[in-house]
């Protein structure tokens, strides 16, 4: 086939990713947001998509600025309450499309029961995995029609590609898929299908040093002074542990937390060094960043707040993390406020704020 259409190496990346995930048929894409535009794409002019109101910022944006413009509607909601997914259905409602856990807030939604609920009603139901991974989740098995990924995050796992997967086991819903690619164009290029492929060999033992270090430094982070409350899903209150017990093998190594002030989340991110400030997810490096931007819809909705953070857990030794936050935090300035001119002085924290407002 002409490259576009269809490569070796795409061709067994699908297939192997269409078998962790347990579908049919895999598909990869250019991008995550690429592999979303390919979902979205099965929509029409009036018809009403049911989201995650915690949904992925770039997602959000994509359903606001281009499908709302085609005449779609879109509606979101806390996925983890049933009575409100129940409230919300309309009669031209025509997908629900979740993430669990959420990005960032950590929110956990019942993959089954919404399942249940959209067969029932007739529609199709989308499940963004990309934090939990097949390794630790497969929504296809629990009923979702379509499992989307930023292969980008920890399929890879090593911060060097981008790419979407999407898989199902619906045959018509792969003929969607493949005319996407074959039209589109958006089919992932052979060497980063590749670079996947590479990343996929080492799945399963990344996956568990994430979920082991992020367990240890979510325990850690709740007893510091300087943290108000840690989201993280492993915890035995939070409000969906069960439910993602129930239907996760695993936590996965994502964290927010909320700290005292936005100063102290300001001086976190200008003086980390082992612990990165970068925008991803999901590889072997442990980052942090700032989910909320200003100019972002989707993040006043969520609540979030200018004291909040996120933490992907990599692979930086749990006690080495500890170290590092202790450090910055016992640092006599953070205690003063008239430091907070100089952290706002730092050219190049202000750039990279600048740069995530406006992404």
């Amino acid at each position: 086939d002409y490259t576009r259409l269809q490569n070796p190496t795409r061709q067994e990346l699908e297939r192997t990713i269409a078998i962790l995930e347990e579908g049919e048929e895999g598909f990869a894409f250019s991008s995550g947001q690429a592999a979303n535009m390919a979902v979205f794409a099965l929509l029409k002019p009036g018809d009403h998509v049911m989201m995650t109101d915690d949904i992925y910022g770039g997602t959000f944006r994509m359903c606001e600025d281009v499908f709302t413009a085609e005449g779609c509607e879109f509606s979101y909601l806390d996925m983890g309450d049933m009575a409100r997914v129940e409230a919300a259905f309309r009669p031209n409602t025509k997908m629900i499309y979740i993430e669990t856990p959420t990005n960032p807030m950590m929110k956990v939604a019942d993959i089954r029961k919404i399942a249940e609920f959209a067969k029932e009603k007739g529609v199709l139901f989308v499940v963004d995995n990309t934090f939990m991974t097949p390794y630790f989740q497969k929504p296809l098995t629990l009923g979702a029609d379509i499992v989307v990924h930023s292969g980008t995050k920890y399929l890879s796992g090593h911060n060097d590609v981008i790419s979407g997967i999407v898989v199902t086991r619906d045959p018509k819903l792969s003929e969607h898929f493949r005319l996407q690619l074959k039209t589109q164009g958006n089919g992932l290029a052979p060497f980063d299908s590749w670079l996947v492929l590479r990343g996929l060999k080492t799945l399963s033992l990344r996956m568990q040093r994430h979920d082991e270090n992020a367990r240890k430094v979510a325990a850690w982070l709740r007893e510091q002074k300087k943290v108000k409350k840690v989201y993280y899903v492993g915890f035995e209150d939070h409000p969906g542990y069960e439910v993602n017990r129930k239907q996760s093998s695993g936590f996965g190594g994502m964290i927010s937390l909320t700290l005292d002030s936005p100063e102290t989340a300001r001086a976190l991110l200008a003086n980390v060094k082992m612990i990165l400030f970068a925008e991803s997810l999901g590889g072997t490096e442990t980052l942090i960043t700032y989910p909320l931007r200003p100019m972002s819809r989707s993040r006043r909705r969520s609540g979030r707040s200018l004291e909040l953070l996120r933490a992907s857990c990599g692979f930086l030794w749990e006690s080495n993390m500890r170290t590092t936050l202790s450090r910055i935090w016992s640092r006599r300035w953070l205690k003063e406020r008239e430091h907070e001119t100089a952290i706002y002085k730092d050219a190049g924290l202000r750039e990279r704020l600048y740069l995530h407002q406006c992404h």
